[in-house]
């Protein structure tokens, strides 16, 4: 629901400003507010793996409101295409370029079901890491071929390929051997991107550019800001994840070539839009700087730290993340076991947070924070932390959750006597 509200609000406050500047009537001015309200995946991601921010909750909180956006994309060309003006006779009319559309993007999620999982299967069975890499860009580079063919967005054909390939029993090998051209091909995309400016509208009308890139900024910003804090986010985090995802996105300059095709907006307006999302996206590198000074000069406080209520849905519970935790997170982790990590150390979570582990805070003792995250569900709940867990409170926790394993961290023979007799499955003493 963050996302969607996200993209719901930005569009219809942007979509406003559009009809004002640029006169446009209602639909065109709803297409191109919705996708100035897109932000940038391109940009955001790679900042966030930089700083190491990726497993914060702000960055978590980013990566969904950019998979819901990305997602919007196929509805968003769809609704481009419906609004759509037939130029000549030959060019499909809005409600054909819809129709086809959708049929494309059904056509090609069944040939990825039945023909390009069925290939990687044969590939993975030779065994060969080139014909991975040859397969893979096959597929992307067919089905934008087959989209271009149909006189529809090549984007959203590639965007489709890489959905498919995501489905596919082999996409960490996939990402493991295109690994390599990330770098490289995301440099050529903002190099494209840089060439698509039109430098002549800068200079023709600079106030006009830098105005509206402004006021996207800003209007993105004040409309994400208090659905963040709705959705739970404290303001500080919030903060953050409004300025992060302000700037528009590179899927406007699909969105606007298509726009413009279908006879929304005139060529114009068209690199006017244009001008306007690069110098957003051109701005949100100071942004973060700016955001970086003002959390340097605040006092450091453990008050943002987030309880289980805000965990996902888990198997396992692991109460307390110092070294004995850290080495049982890591075992089930290896197994592919989704784990709950709670600790009452602040330090601790914060310090794990540096290195991309997310601890939830609170006291894993107690019957309802342990309810919170998920406990009732669980298959497993194992005490780690260095406080030693009374007879009393497992056996609470045992009649609480009769279906969960209880594994404690046991620390001598006196405390392994304590415990005797109670349904636990796993007693270690310390060495």
């Amino acid at each position: 629901g963050l996302g969607l509200a996200q993209l719901l609000a930005a569009g219809a406050v942007l979509a406003l400003l559009v009809k004002l500047v640029l006169g446009l009537s209602w639909g065109p001015a709803v297409a191109i507010g919705l996708a100035l309200g897109l932000s940038s995946t391109a940009q955001v991601l790679p900042m966030l793996r930089s700083t190491g921010e990726l497993n914060s909750p702000h960055g978590e909180r980013a990566f969904s409101i950019l998979l819901l956006q990305d997602l919007a994309l196929i509805p968003l060309i769809t609704l481009v295409a419906a609004l759509s003006v037939a130029g000549d006779p030959s060019t499909p009319s809005g409600l054909e370029m819809t129709g086809l559309t959708v049929a494309a993007v059904i056509g090609l999620v069944l040939a990825g079901r039945f023909i390009v999982a069925p290939l990687f299967r044969i590939l993975g069975r030779l065994g060969e890491r080139e014909l991975f890499i040859v397969a893979g860009l096959t597929t992307v580079i067919g089905a934008a071929a087959i989209m271009h063919a149909l006189h529809l967005s090549v984007a959203l054909g590639a965007f489709v390929a890489g959905v498919m390939l995501a489905e596919s029993p082999y996409r960490h090998e996939l990402e493991s051997d295109i690994e390599p051209f990330r770098s490289i091909l995301l440099g050529l995309f903002f190099m494209s991107v840089g060439m698509l400016l039109d430098l002549r509208v800068i200079a023709g009308q600079p106030l006009l550019v830098l105005g509206l890139a402004a006021a996207v900024i800003l209007l993105k910003a004040a409309m994400l800001y208090p659905i963040a804090r709705a959705f739970g986010s404290l303001p500080g985090r919030a903060a953050t994840l409004a300025l992060l995802l302000s700037q528009a996105g590179e899927f406007g300059f699909v969105l606007f070539a298509s726009a413009a095709s279908g006879r929304l907006i005139n060529a114009e307006q068209a690199s006017l839009l244009g001008a306007v999302v690069t110098a957003s996206m051109v701005a949100t590198p100071f942004l973060m700087q700016f955001i970086g000074w003002l959390q340097a000069r605040q006092p450091h406080k453990h008050v943002d730290l987030e309880g289980p209520e805000f965990s996902p849905e888990t198997n396992a519970i692991v109460v307390g993340y110092g070294r004995f935790g850290q080495t049982v997170a890591q075992m089930l982790m290896a197994k592919r076991i989704p784990v709950t990590l709670i600790d009452v150390k602040a330090e601790q979570i914060e310090l794990s947070g540096q290195f991309g582990t997310k601890v939830y805070y609170g006291d894993g003792t107690r019957i309802d924070l342990l309810r919170t995250a998920g406990a009732e569900e669980a298959e497993g709940i194992f005490f780690c932390h260095d406080d030693p867990v009374s007879r009393e409170q497992l056996e609470t926790i045992l009649e609480a959750f009769p279906q969960a394993a209880v594994m404690v961290r046991v620390f001598d023979r006196r405390h392994a006597m304590a415990l005797e007799g109670l349904d636990v499955r796993l007693l270690q003493r310390e060495l």
